[in-house]
């Protein structure tokens, strides 16, 4: 199967400087949770239902709480991905934007996934997803995917001069450490074209802290957002990059502890929204994003410089929010019954994704009896009353294979609730 978009071929000129890369139009009006139906799903794990209405009901509460937590700002997520991957995962433009629209969001960085039409030098899935932003009348902003063995200066430029507005890079996909050559000749042209790379730092990674560290190091005017939290090594990245003027980090994570973790390392001013999809949906990852940064103590100021401020200052050629100090402390106060609870949560998610519907569903009723506790009370004992039938409801749906992937959103957003949820 291949995506049928046509790619016509741009001419690098050397001779002269580069035009600058198009803008965002202009400000896009504030959207709002959806409260559709079209719970789309556009990959290879769509068993083609609706979303069944248990599922519905569920998801309810943490949809309406999203609401109330969202900033007076528009949102960007700063982590979505167009195409089709190597792994059999896709997302089209229209199951993007639909997914967007559930949670609200009005904005998104976009580049291509590990596509099996990446030769040459990722050329054909960067131009399909420069027309699908096109396409997107200013909702999508477009990031060329780089590989660092295939002349990626060349078709950096050659991206960026077609539109790209940032550039991402793939460690893990692309096998390589940052002290390869070529990743002086990307940081430089990151830098002189005043765009972000944005770099994956989630799971699955050779030990590349240190290389990322000097070579940040030696370009400080360029621009980097970490995505995944930095969870390859956060506290090495967060310490090693703490004076480098323009690192970010994205929130594209499973658990909320690695963001709150992330909230006591850095400013919450260099913490950017992210969700990647494919792999992961704009509402939970927003609503991860905001119960974390307000569970830690971020003011209004913060949760609107994560919600998308401080994204769009990154492309839209305006100067981000200036970074206070971390606002997290580094020990915070955990109610030991929700700290049980997490634990359920974090085995039944692993067993998910072995495809043990069965032991997921099975970890998950630990969890409904740990929510029946009768000394439970105030926000801790508020929390088990929303947790309790969202589990119930989620362990229902993992034992089905139809449906196990609902179960599976709603214990992303049981296993943020319960993280978030600290002790007074």
């Amino acid at each position: 199967m291949r995506l049928g978009i046509a790619c016509s071929a741009t001419v690098r000129c050397r001779d002269r400087p580069s035009p600058p890369a198009p803008r965002h139009p202009g400000p896009l009006p504030r959207a709002r949770v959806s409260t559709s139906r079209d719970w789309t799903r556009d990959s290879p794990r769509d068993a083609g239902l609706s979303p069944p209405e248990s599922f519905l009901a569920a998801m309810a509460p943490f949809a309406a709480e999203l609401e109330e937590l969202r900033p007076a700002t528009v949102v960007l997520d700063a982590h979505t991905h167009l195409g089709l991957d190597e792994d059999g995962r896709s997302l089209s433009l229209s199951g993007l934007l639909a997914l967007l629209d559930q949670a609200g969001v009005e904005r998104a960085f976009v580049f291509p996934l590990h596509d099996p039409d990446r030769r040459p030098a990722y050329r054909i899935p960067n131009d399909r997803v420069l027309e699908w932003a096109r396409e997107s009348e200013g909702r999508l902003t477009p990031f060329c995917r780089l590989d660092p063995a295939e002349d990626p200066v060349a078709e950096g430029e050659r991206a960026l001069d077609a539109g790209a507005q940032g550039i991402k890079l793939h460690p893990r996909a692309q096998a390589f450490t940052f002290d390869a050559p070529a990743s002086d000749g990307i940081f430089a042209l990151a830098a002189e074209r005043s765009v972000p790379i944005l770099i994956h730092m989630g799971r699955g990674m050779p030990p590349v802290a240190e290389g990322l560290i000097r070579v940040a190091h030696r370009h400080p005017g360029a621009r980097l957002i970490l995505a995944h939290g930095g969870i390859a090594d956060q506290s090495v990245l967060a310490a090693g990059l703490r004076d480098h003027p323009g690192v970010y980090y994205d929130t594209s994570c499973f658990s909320a502890l690695d963001v709150m973790e992330l909230f006591a390392r850095v400013p919450a001013e260099r913490v950017v929204f992210g969700s990647d999809p494919p792999y992961g949906r704009p509402l939970g990852g927003l609503y991860l994003a905001l119960r974390a940064a307000r569970a830690v103590g971020c003011d209004a100021d913060g949760l609107a410089a994560v919600a998308g401020e401080t994204a769009a200052a990154l492309v839209d050629g305006g100067d981000p929010p200036a970074a206070r100090p971390p606002v997290a402390p580094r020990e915070r106060r955990v109610p030991g019954v929700l700290l049980r609870l997490q634990s359920y949560i974090t085995i039944a998610v692993g067993a998910a994704f072995a495809a043990r519907g069965d032991l997921a569903a099975e970890m998950l009723s630990l969890g409904v009896a740990t929510c029946r506790d009768p000394d439970a009370e105030g926000e801790v004992g508020e929390a088990l009353a929303r947790l309790e039938p969202a589990l119930e409801t989620a362990a229902a749906l993992l034992r089905t294979p139809e449906t196990m992937w609902f179960g599976v959103g709603l214990m992303h957003l049981s296993g943020t609730l319960a993280a978030t949820t600290l002790a007074g």
